[in-house]
């Protein structure tokens, strides 16, 4: 008897996803709970688990194929008596509850829980052939951290081809660049190519000697950022205005937090700063804390948010995401610092899930990581203000009568002119400089 896998909304509302890898085959034995693919989709890679036990019996697509939500991925052949025949299989929305006590669920980022279950041996596999000798052991799923599973797909290298150098098993990055050294010397090393394709950036480095241009497909999160930045170009009317700030004080006061033994631990950085001046405007200003809703009927609603779910505009191989602290407005300083290190770590090694990045009301983009005095950031889809941070430098400037070196940014606050009008928005801006040029305003305005 067999039974179907169909791809489920692993995601919140999303209608598609890319199979990235498969990890299982036809004639591979799985069982409840086993990870059999992992896929992508406009917001996070993520493994899905098979939701009964069985032996494959076809993959219904290759890697690299974008699928529908409730399409059939995968069938597997069960035994007679199971309890569901082919036309009641699971249903999506059901799913997790097949998941096994004690295994958190997989729709994370990349990466198997760290509760996952053990894949069994592909069938036949270390068993007694027909001709008397012993079947071969396949090799099961090799272990790797996020970011080595990445570095690896970057660079073509077939993980289960590497020998960890750990007494543990676990493939580090410099196995995977050890795999890499010796590919030159080897033919036949391209061979890994076929499988799943490399995000973007990494696209140049395998294009052909001599090539003009490269086309690279527009998919997963590239392509949800693109329609969702067009959609919001074309939708909230953008006004932005900038102001030039001394953050001298501001970045002192960094240096005495990182030696204070409450932030012991924590993330103290001059973003956290910002976040919080970002937040006492916020207080200040709660009306620019807002939503358009076009409603029915054409009787359109501003929508005022009592809360503040801070959105952190964070590069990554996949792509540019912006998950968002929830209730960041109710954090104490401790809280908030340990939420952006959790936050970017999070985001770095893949694994930012999906209701991670929902529900945004408001966004910070830093863009002064890249040496970028400061830019016009266009609004996070949904939401009613983005501050942009540009770079901190020392330059020359009028400090109590006299011209000094100081620490200097420009920041750059994009809003919603339908909900934020320009006394408004410019209140707000005004309200962060003058809390990072005398930060005991964070006391003060508190």
């Amino acid at each position: 008897m067999a039974r179907e896998f169909k791809m489920p909304d692993v995601g919140e509302g999303l209608t598609e996803a890319e199979i990235l890898k498969w990890y299982v085959q036809p004639g591979d034995t799985v069982e409840d709970g086993q990870v059999v693919c992992e896929v992508e989709t406009a917001k996070a890679a993520v493994e899905l688990p098979i939701p009964f036990d069985g032996v494959v019996k076809e993959l219904r697509f290759p890697e690299g194929t974008t699928v529908d939500v409730g399409q059939v991925i995968i069938a597997v052949e069960v035994a007679g008596d199971a309890p569901e025949p082919v036309a009641q299989a699971v249903p999506e929305a059901e799913e997790p509850a097949a998941e096994p006590q004690g295994r958190q669920p997989v729709l994370v980022g990349y990466g198997v829980a760290e509760t996952s279950t053990k894949r069994r041996a592909r069938k036949g596999a270390g068993t007694p052939a027909a001709n008397g000798t012993a079947a071969p052991v396949v090799q099961q799923r090799p272990l790797a951290k996020p970011p080595v599973r990445k570095l690896a797909k970057d660079l073509g290298v077939d993980l289960t081809a590497v020998i960890p150098s750990s007494p543990d098993g676990i493939i580090s990055r410099a196995d995977v660049h050890a795999a890499v050294a010796p590919a030159p010397e080897v033919p036949a090393q391209p061979q890994p190519q076929p499988q799943a394709p490399a995000p973007a950036p990494a696209a140049p480095a395998v294009a052909p000697e001599g090539a003009r241009e490269t086309r690279v497909p527009v998919k997963g999160v590239r392509k949800a950022t693109a329609q969702a930045m067009i959609g919001s170009a074309f939708t909230a009317p953008h006004v932005t205005e900038f102001v030039t700030v001394d953050v001298t004080r501001t970045m002192k006061l960094v240096e005495e937090l990182k030696a204070d033994k409450d932030m012991a631990g924590l993330r103290v950085n001059p973003l956290l700063l910002i976040a919080k001046a970002l937040l006492v405007a916020i207080k200040r200003h709660p009306e620019v804390n807002a939503a358009w809703d076009e409603g029915t009927d054409g009787k359109a609603e501003i929508v005022q948010k009592h809360y503040v779910n801070l959105g952190i505009a964070a590069a990554t191989p996949r792509g540019l995401i912006v998950p968002n602290i929830k209730d960041a407005h109710a954090k104490t300083l401790p809280e908030l610092a340990s939420a952006l290190g959790e936050l970017v770590a999070t985001a770095r090694e893949g694994r930012t899930s999906p209701a991670a990045m929902q529900g945004g009301t408001v966004t910070i983009t830093n863009v002064g990581v890249f040496g970028v005095d400061t830019g016009t950031p266009i609004l996070n889809p949904g939401e009613s203000a983005i501050l942009a941070v540009g770079a901190i430098k020392l330059q020359p400037w009028v400090h109590k009568g006299k011209v000094k070196p100081r620490q200097v940014t420009t920041l750059a606050l994009s809003f919603d002119h339908r909900l934020v009008d320009g006394e408004l928005g410019s209140r707000v801006l005004a309200d962060v400089a003058a809390v990072l040029e005398r930060p005991k305003r964070l006391i003060t305005w508190s």
